[in-house]
């Protein structure tokens, strides 16, 4: 019973809304591209993604009115430099002291953003409502969404007069089931939507085939300026860079490293990123256990990541599945080789096997330990290697990656008519 009232209730307000859309397209001014606004969910905290909207965010803004709005703010500083002449807002202040309401709506979940999304347990009621609020305010311009959870509220409640663009950093399998429906029932309704990979998109078109968003295309993310000369492949160093998660597969690479060390006691692995306390003593009880201590280093996450890849010969990428892999491109502008796990979906758009790193097909990780002594090993092929990588990160430069968002704005801009304002069933 209580379902049935709630799913009336959601009939009811989606019927309002259409309503209110109408009305607003009767009268307001013509869409176009000269202010952009672009969702996070921690514009203060550190991660590829945040990383890679500060780049583009200072990219766009040569010629339009940039914003960066923060769903909420945890930090007192931010991790990363801000863009200069990029405003940042924040649309849940939890550095600030909340009023008895806002404390009481805090505490109860988001009733938009399914739990699997995987921010769930950032967001409440209270950022639904804020999200809400600030999207209704909106008179006009682009709004780009970073992650699915904004991706849905902008199709459903971004004004008839404000262009909506979602992205996508991870990837459209990695989405669980009840997510997956809502992405297919949804996004129709964005004005453009883009992946990071070719893979992703071939599933995209496909799971979106019945109601697909007017631009559906892939954009990469473009290589940041990162501070640090290119290494000239001497330290006997090696590094992963990644937050310290099932995902990135460091189990994988403390393994793997048991073989390199056996070989090459005088080469040493490091691995930057951030971690939970807990994720970090197992990983470090791991490299005890393995007899890896002075020789595997875990060293924290550091907003300079560029130097610490300069002073590196190989990158080593162990990950079980990566969104694109933003940290190989990195890489590859310091002219590091790359060894990687060919796992689902970035690692093979942007290494070519042989020519700039190599791909590893297996899964076990002593076959990830004998691409890293080959390279070890063999100078020459580390260099060729190298050189052929930086040559692959140029073609990743934000200015070349800066046109094709611009190519996609401009063509909104030639596209701006109001779109069909019927939301259609709830979610």
């Amino acid at each position: 019973m209580l379902k049935r009232g709630r799913q009336v209730a959601a009939q009811v307000a989606l019927k309002v809304l259409d309503l209110l859309n109408r009305r607003r397209a009767r009268t307001a001014p013509p869409r176009g591209t000269g202010t952009v606004r672009i969702l996070l969910l921690h514009a203060y905290g550190m991660g590829g993604t945040i990383r890679t909207v500060l780049n583009l965010a200072t990219y766009l803004a040569k010629e339009r009115e940039v914003e960066i709005v923060s769903l909420v703010r945890t930090a007192e500083e931010p991790f990363f430099e801000m863009p200069p002449g990029v405003r940042v807002s924040f649309l849940d202040d939890r550095t600030l002291p909340r009023g008895p309401v806002a404390e009481f709506l805090s505490r109860r979940p988001s009733r938009l953003v399914p739990q699997e999304e995987k921010a769930y347990l950032s967001m409440s009621l209270l950022t639904d409502l804020r999200l809400v609020r600030y999207l209704r305010s909106l008179r006009g311009g682009v709004v780009i969404g970073t992650r699915p959870g904004f991706n849905l509220v902008m199709g459903l409640f971004a004004p008839p007069e404000v262009l909506t663009v979602g992205q996508e950093h991870v990837t459209f399998e990695s989405h669980g089931p009840q997510l997956q429906a809502q992405i297919k029932r949804r996004y129709g309704r964005l004005d453009a939507f883009a992946t990071l990979t070719e893979t992703d998109l071939k599933h995209y078109t496909k799971a979106l085939k019945p109601s697909r968003p007017k631009r559906l295309l892939r954009i990469p993310n473009a290589i940041p300026d990162l501070p640090g000369e290119v290494s000239t492949l001497e330290e006997k160093v090696v590094i992963g860079v990644g937050r310290i998660v099932w995902a990135k597969g460091f189990d994988r690479m403390v393994n793997a490293w048991k073989q390199v060390a056996e070989a090459h006691p005088d080469w040493v692995l490091r691995i930057y990123g951030s971690s939970t306390p807990e994720r970090e003593e197992k990983l470090q009880a791991r490299i005890d256990e393995a007899g890896l201590s002075g020789k595997v280093f875990l060293m924290g996450s550091t907003p300079q990541i560029g130097l610490e890849l300069s002073k590196s010969s190989i990158y080593v990428v162990s990950s079980r599945y990566e969104g694109f892999g933003m940290t190989i491109l990195e890489a590859m502008s310091k002219g590091l080789p790359v060894v990687s796990f060919d796992c689902p979906h970035g690692p093979r758009e942007i290494i070519t096997n042989g020519h700039d790193g190599l791909l590893i097909r297996s899964k076990k990780a002593a076959a990830l330990a004998n691409g890293i002594c080959r390279l070890i090993e063999d100078e020459e092929l580390r260099r060729t290697l190298g050189a052929n990588a930086l040559r692959t990160a140029a073609k990743y430069h934000l200015d070349v990656i800066g046109t094709e968002w611009e190519t996609l704005l401009s063509d909104l801009d030639d596209r701006r008519t109001y779109p069909d304002c019927s939301l259609g069933t709830p979610a």
